[in-house]
């Protein structure tokens, strides 16, 4: 009997290989024509690969539009609009750090290929993150980006920080990545399959809990749990943010952005997956977990934000109680919870980014100038910039008229008609405690002298149009929110 190939819909990995083929590629153009070449050639090369992967998400998104949603690589590859919405969002993400980067490293004479690849094997293993429809292909996805980080962290060489960052985010990663394994090990000892849906014969781990009685399902709550602890680290959920702080204090400013926007949409987007779609008939098992890390989280981000000094571990902190708020679209446990939740993600990613750029722009050589008193006066010297630091710090606050009150805003009803306004209160709470360290680096930057000799940060094209972007993003999505809200309600289209 002739040998027949499984049909493979290469679509459902199409940005991936775009992504991963041209990270190969620059390398070796690197490698071989360094000498050559100009040094711009590499970041062209990173944007048109990331403009190219774009590209092929929406072709998967017309695919999923007019063919439904469907399931490929044996059931472990979902193509939905769900995925298509975090791979977009994602090489977004990706080209602006590309942008931000190139003049970043030239100012810090660390200008080399390999930064470029690490960011595009970082995007690369994102996208395969929210597509994965098995927990053993989650689980590669999610090493993929992380050692790509972990490598970034610390890729200033000569920054005892970066290198302290490094190590803390490289070992209590492996920590956590441990109970993301035990949790699969568990999930098979209890299903048979770590297939999510019911796939070439395999009932999956959705086909298990409709047809297990309730009785049987506690090997497989437990596992739930332990798949929670190990996602709950990459989005900074407390109390796994021991390495938050630290590694975005460390990291160029432009990899913190990435690392705040990319990996967080990343780790949600599988939370989501498995929590509100395929394992929602434990809701009543994991939501009370999820409940108590999202208040703690809201809380313990924005009460120790207030007492940080370095504007970098200030964000860090905000980006720990985003992460709460966040959960409280899954906590919801509804389709708006899910829409909303992909909102946030997206309309953070952006404001978090340019709130970075502003740093990177702004710390100088070697990112010395990153405390607090080194923003006094900025609305003197560089008026444009500070205004714009004030747009991010108000979205992130979530005052209106801006991306970060409508966010709040989608996940908040969510949570508020799934009957959990207690937690809703609590983060009001958090918002307003927020607010206080927001309104500390705006006084800081409008009401304090200057020092008299305090160098003028050189705001480059690159700079300028990665700023340009996510400015123009936070405050035309705080006005007219509308086509990306309708988006998110569209991206709630799950495989399977």
């Amino acid at each position: 009997m002739p040998f027949q190939a499984p049909e493979i819909e290469w679509l459902g990995i199409a940005p991936e290989l775009a992504v991963a083929a041209t990270a190969l590629i620059l390398l070796l153009v690197d490698s071989l024509l360094k000498e050559r070449l100009p040094s711009l050639v590499v970041p062209l090369l990173a944007t048109a690969g990331l403009f190219v992967a774009a590209f092929l998400a929406v072709k998967g998104w017309e695919f999923a539009r007019d063919e439904g949603a469907a399931l490929n690589f044996s059931g472990m590859i979902a193509i939905d609009a769900f995925s298509v919405f975090g791979k977009v969002s994602l090489t977004t993400f990706g080209l602006l750090t590309v942008w931000l980067a190139r003049e970043y490293l030239r100012r810090e004479l660390i200008e080399e290929a390999e930064f470029y690849a690490l960011i595009l094997f970082a995007v690369a293993g994102m996208m395969l993150m929210t597509s994965a429809a098995d927990l053993v292909v989650m689980f590669l996805a999610l090493e993929t980006f992380s050692i790509a980080l972990y490598v970034l962290v610390g890729f200033r060489r000569g920054s005892l920080v970066g290198q302290e960052g490094a190590m803390k985010y490289f070992l209590l990663g492996a920590f956590s990545s441990s109970f993301f394994l035990l949790g699969i090990a568990f999930v098979y000892g209890a299903t048979g399959s770590t297939l999510l849906y019911r796939a070439g014969g395999a009932d999956g781990v959705a086909g298990f809990l409709a047809t297990t009685p309730g009785a049987e399902l506690g090997l497989l709550v437990l596992a739930v749990a332990f798949l929670i602890v190990g996602l709950g680290f990459k989005v900074a959920a407390v109390p796994f943010h021991l390495w938050t702080p630290d590694a975005y204090q460390g990291a160029p400013s432009p990899v913190t952005g990435f690392m705040a926007a990319g990996s967080k949409l990343a780790a949600f987007a599988a939370l989501l997956r498995l929590l509100d779609v395929v394992l929602f008939p434990l809701v009543w098992d994991w939501r009370p977990l999820v409940i108590g890390i999202a208040t703690i989280t809201m809380v313990v981000g924005s009460v120790l934000a207030v007492v940080q000094e370095d504007i970098k571990r200030l964000l860090a902190y905000s980006s720990i109680a985003h992460a709460g708020f966040v959960f409280t679209g899954i906590i919801a446990g509804n389709d708006r919870g899910v829409s909303g939740s992909l909102f946030y993600l997206a309309t953070y990613g952006l404001t978090v980014l340019g709130a970075f750029a502003i740093v990177a722009v702004l710390s100088g050589e070697e990112e010395r100038r990153t405390r607090l008193n080194d923003f006094r006066g900025t609305f003197n010297e560089h008026p444009m910039l500070a205004g714009l630091m004030t747009l991010f710090l108000l979205s992130l606050a979530g005052v209106p008229l801006t991306s970060g009150f409508v966010a709040k805003l989608v996940v908040f009803g969510a949570a508020v008609e799934a009957g959990y306004e207690w937690v809703v209160i609590v983060g009001m709470l958090a918002s307003a405690i927020a607010a206080f360290f927001y309104l500390r680096v705006m006084v800081v930057m409008y009401m304090v002298e200057p020092e008299a000799d305090a160098p003028r940060a050189r705001l480059g094209p690159l700079s300028l149009a990665v700023l340009a972007v996510t400015g123009a993003a936070t405050l035309v999505l705080g006005l007219f929110w509308g086509p990306l809200i309708d988006l998110a309600e569209q991206a709630r289209i799950f495989a399977g």
